[in-house]
């Protein structure tokens, strides 16, 4: 078996120069974090009282408690700790779960809808004389429950009268006709 030793050596000096690198960001927060600004001076009797840094409280409203603000780091943390959303309740948080579960089953049922349906509808001939499939793509997804749809493959037969079908009579131009079928449409 092969001696691992280098491997594990060069592991444990980077995992040590990686806890360096933390203590040492570590410090430096910490040493930034002091209060740097310097504390008041002393009222002396020659001076007289301090003035006063905030405005007095109007006549006849109840006097709030000064917070003083001390910049460390624990007030730093406290600071953001204020600023966290504050955590739901348990049923709160199953409404939410069971609210958004009734969403997901909605979109889930819109997506499982064919949206490709297949049938067999007669294109209408257009005034051109070409068949309209638009008009009956969208007959054909109607059927089915859809609003409007476009054609995806179609058919076409020759229709022919039942003179044809008479035995010694020949064939004439206007005997049979060819049909256009939509037989899949994309609905929407």
């Amino acid at each position: 078996m092969p001696d691992r030793s280098p491997h594990f050596i060069a592991r444990v000096r980077t995992a040590a120069a990686t806890a360096g690198a933390a203590l040492l960001m570590l410090a430096a927060a910490i040493g930034a974090a002091w209060p740097q600004a310097v504390p008041p001076p002393a009222p002396t009797a020659q001076s007289g009282p301090a003035a006063p840094d905030q405005p007095a409280p109007p006549q006849g409203a109840p006097a709030a408690p000064a917070r003083e603000e001390n910049p460390g780091l624990i007030n730093q943390i406290g600071k953001m700790f204020e600023k966290l959303p504050t955590l739901k309740s348990p049923s709160e948080t199953i409404d939410d779960i069971n609210a958004r579960a009734r969403d997901a089953a909605d979109t889930f049922s819109r997506l499982t809808r064919p949206l490709i349906v297949t049938g067999r509808m007669i294109c209408p001939v257009s005034a051109n004389g070409a068949p309209d499939c638009k008009a009956a793509s969208n007959r054909l997804c109607q059927a089915k429950g859809f609003k409007e749809g476009k054609s995806l493959a179609s058919d076409s037969a020759e229709t022919c009268s039942a003179k044809v079908l008479i035995p010694g009579r020949t064939r004439k131009p206007g005997d049979c006709r060819t049909d256009t079928y939509v037989t899949s449409a994309l609905c929407q």
